[in-house]
């Protein structure tokens, strides 16, 4: 069994459990993850398994979508639900308006720098920034490079002073500093207090299953949704190489090409599909082989 699962997160769960269960389900060696989402995050969150793991490096700089339920008036920690309440602040109801949210919105449009939380993962010094929070050390936050390609209002819950926003951005974003960020520009403080991602790259929600239904499918896993190598290079240019070719393609030898510079898919004489080629310079070199 290999290829990608599109797993749809539940609350509690780290990426590690979800990683622990689908191997224990399925029964397989090799299983990862590619961008982790917190325990109180749910969503999609791809899964690689077996021969599929050898696609991590191309699922790692996908732009992602968000949506997030921002809380005004509080400011925590570790800036979502989890943290303690470290500051308050009275909400002004004239400035959750549509039009002024929809306002404050645009300013976060574009390329930009982003401030992470203190309660992250981010290594400095080779040690994770949550380290340095709960030991309570103070630290140099690093500075990243971030783009949001659009901020979309979803629902303004005056009562319990919350926003419901759908945000698309760059990998890397984190959206509980973007939610302090937000409230800043609303005259308030504020956390993250719930977390869905909806996209990863071209992997959807939609798309996506739940624990339980791998669970559901144990007597037969064939029916799952597993996206195989080939189909997820589905765009990518095809290759056939004869059989000679074939085995100095396996044994990583550089052929020589006409095609222009690229990743193709590569098959033998009968169709069958065998592996990913990068072509560069018009050499042919391999790049992912299916095992047989």
């Amino acid at each position: 069994m290999d290829g990608i699962i599109i797993v749809n997160k539940e609350k509690g769960y780290t990426s590690h459990d979800i990683v622990a269960k689908v191997k224990k389900l399925l029964n397989v060696k090799k299983v990862g993850h590619t961008g982790t989402l917190d325990p109180n995050a749910t969503g999609v969150l791809p899964i690689l398994i077996g021969e599929g793991t050898k696609l991590s490096s191309y699922l790692t700089n996908h732009d992602k979508t968000y949506q997030a339920t921002l809380k005004l008036g509080e400011k925590r920690d570790t800036a979502d639900v989890e943290g303690n309440v470290i500051e308050t602040k009275k909400v002004e109801q004239e400035v959750l308006t549509e039009e002024n949210i929809k306002f404050v919105f645009q300013n976060f449009i574009g390329k930009q720098e982003q401030t992470p939380p203190i309660y992250s993962a981010i290594k400095v010094q080779g040690k994770k920034l949550y380290e340095y929070a709960r030991k309570g050390l103070k630290v140099e936050l690093p500075v990243r490079n971030i783009e949001i390609y659009d901020i979309k209002l979803d629902l303004i819950n005056l009562q319990e002073n919350e926003i419901i926003f759908t945000v698309k951005c760059s990998k890397g974003t984190y959206i509980r500093s973007l939610c302090e960020e937000i409230a800043e520009k609303l005259c308030t403080v504020g956390y993250m207090k719930e977390l869905v991602r909806k996209q990863v790259g071209e992997f959807y929600i939609e798309n996506a299953i739940t624990i339980n239904e791998i669970e559901n499918q144990k007597n037969d896993f064939s029916k799952l949704p597993i996206i195989t190598m080939e189909e997820f290079f589905r765009e990518k240019s095809k290759i056939q190489l004869n059989e000679k070719k074939v085995i100095l393609f396996l044994n990583g030898v550089l052929l020589t090409r006409n095609e222009k510079d690229g990743i193709y898919r590569i098959y033998n004489e009968k169709g069958i599909f065998i592996g990913i080629g990068q072509i560069k310079d018009h050499k042919l070199k391999r790049e992912i082989v299916i095992k047989k």
